[in-house]
């Protein structure tokens, strides 16, 4: 490693300070592990060959980490075959330099602290790192001056070194994977609604799909009048609202989460009022025009008091860019560990400038990073999608995989594709005329009408959740119940609609 990579200069030029390393420290650590080959199982940091300073250290901790592997015993003899040539090795002394590390043998008096100190040390280098990266990135106006995007990928190195020194996921054996199934299994037993992951809030909903699961992305998709915000509010306050609860109540274990909800269509007061009107059951039309008796305002009020503590972060930021949306989740996953995320809508965010010319591929890259969001901050994320025209042009109105519009990879990289249908709202456009002050025109309109009301009877606030994808489990449909007053979705009483969906 070049002495330029290992120093920092500051623009006056002031003496050139080392970077942070314990040397002795990574020696006496591996002659420790040399002495008793155990001290490796009962760290309480994952050791990796990079997080040693010392090249030759990084070298023989990788030689010792793979012959462990090999379940074979370590020892400065076992070790001497691999390093014979070894040049840098040479100037320390060659390969008596092994056998000189297990000579005092302090490494074992406090292995496990020494082991933490290698590994804080590496953090500070990878904090170094990214704050070079920074100055040299933010110094450099060669190719364009973009401090956003800048300050963007600097969070997100930031969010890796929080996480976890470089932010390298190791592969892990099927051991680990299975207990994470079971445990998974065992909180889906113990919910008592057969929900393994984050809950809707809907019985029906989440005995169909077995609740939201982390690292899945979900599409919720409709064309316009749908329902598709009212659902996903409905959901995100159901979410928050258990986890609150849950705390209230004592219960560690909840399938309740704090909730982000990234609104790109509407601000945050806009949504803040409708979910308040679902809530308190008043119409949000009336709520806006400030027609509502002080019975409706009284409830207002009960509702408002019950949603000041709710753990609902609300990000109203237009035009956010994928790349800002992630860096913004990883913040409130910080500060405020949330457990899921909701994205309204998937086609008002914003790809990377060399994207913006091909919506396509503009979309596409949108719906791989939220994937890559789900899975890297370890929470199912819900993204709304707007669906293409041509389901207008179709008799049938039902929503199918091809309207997703723009991309097909929306529906490659989503886990779940979810459909909201309304029958009435179809129903409603062909509305024949009604009687007038002589009543009906002639008995054909009053037959016409009166067919039209029959049926309207049938589909008035019904809804219908088609599952049209999940990776996890059969596709179907779910028969809901629709206020449209309120924008409210809940469970069907059973039985209540026959064999509706």
């Amino acid at each position: 490693m070049a002495d330029e990579d290992l120093l920092i200069r500051s623009r006056t030029d002031t003496p050139a300070r080392a970077l942070p390393a314990n040397i002795e420290a990574e020696a006496a650590f591996i002659g420790a592990v040399l002495i008793d080959n155990r001290v490796v199982e009962e760290l309480p940091v994952q050791l990796r060959p990079e997080h040693f300073f010392e090249p030759v250290h990084q070298r023989i901790f990788e030689r010792i980490s793979a012959l462990l592997d090999r379940n074979a015993v370590v020892t400065p003899v076992t070790l001497k075959p691999y390093f014979e040539a070894d040049e840098a090795l040479k100037e320390l002394g060659g390969v008596g330099y092994l056998a000189r590390l297990t000579g005092e043998g302090q490494g074992l008096l406090a292995p496990r602290e020494i082991a933490a100190q290698i590994y804080d040390l590496a953090l500070l280098r990878e904090l170094v790192s990214v704050g070079r990266g920074l100055v040299e990135g933010a110094l450099d106006t060669s190719e364009e001056v973009a401090p956003l995007e800048r300050i963007e990928n600097a969070e997100a190195a930031l969010y890796k070194v929080a996480e976890g020194a470089t932010g390298m996921s190791e592969a892990e054996n099927f051991r680990s994977a299975t207990n994470k199934a079971l445990t998974l299994i065992e909180t889906a037993i113990n919910s008592g609604g057969h929900v393994a992951g984050k809950t809707t809030g809907f019985a029906s909903v989440n005995e169909k799909i077995g609740g939201l699961h982390d690292s899945d992305l979900v599409i919720l998709a409709g064309r316009p009048g749908m329902g598709k915000t009212s659902l996903a509010t409905n959901i995100a306050f159901n979410c928050a609202d258990r986890f609150m609860r849950d705390k209230a109540d004592g219960i560690a274990k909840s399938i309740g989460a704090p909730v982000a909800f990234f609104s790109l269509e509407m601000s945050s007061d806009q949504l803040a009022t409708r979910i308040l009107a679902e809530q308190a059951e008043v119409s949000s039309d009336a709520l806006r025009k400030g027609k509502i008796s002080r019975e409706q305002f009284q409830k207002l009020s009960f509702a408002a008091q019950r949603l000041n503590e709710l753990p609902l972060y609300i990000d109203d930021t237009p035009a956010l860019t994928i790349a800002a949306l992630r860096t913004r989740a990883r913040r409130l996953k910080r500060r405020h560990d949330i457990g899921l995320i909701v994205v309204d809508y998937l086609q008002l965010m914003q790809g990377s400038s060399r994207n913006s010319d091909n919506r396509v591929n503009e979309i596409s890259e949108i719906s791989r990073g939220l994937k890559t969001l789900a899975k890297e901050l370890g929470v199912p994320v819900i993204a709304l999608s707007q669906l293409s025209r041509q389901v207008e042009s179709r008799e049938d109105k039902r929503p199918q995989l091809s309207d997703l519009r723009e991309s097909g990879s929306i529906e490659q990289d989503a886990d779940m594709v979810w459909f909201i249908f309304r029958a009435e709202y179809y129903h409603e456009m062909h509305k024949p005329d009604g009687p007038g002050p002589n009543g009906f025109t002639s008995a054909e309109a009053q037959a016409k009408y009166e067919t039209w009301e029959q049926k309207h009877e049938e589909l008035v606030n019904r809804a219908t959740l088609m599952v049209a994808k999940q990776r996890h489990g059969a596709t179907g449909n779910i028969a809901m119940h629709f206020e449209r007053e309120f924008t409210k979705f809940s469970d069907l009483a059973p039985g209540s609609w026959g064999d509706y969906e």
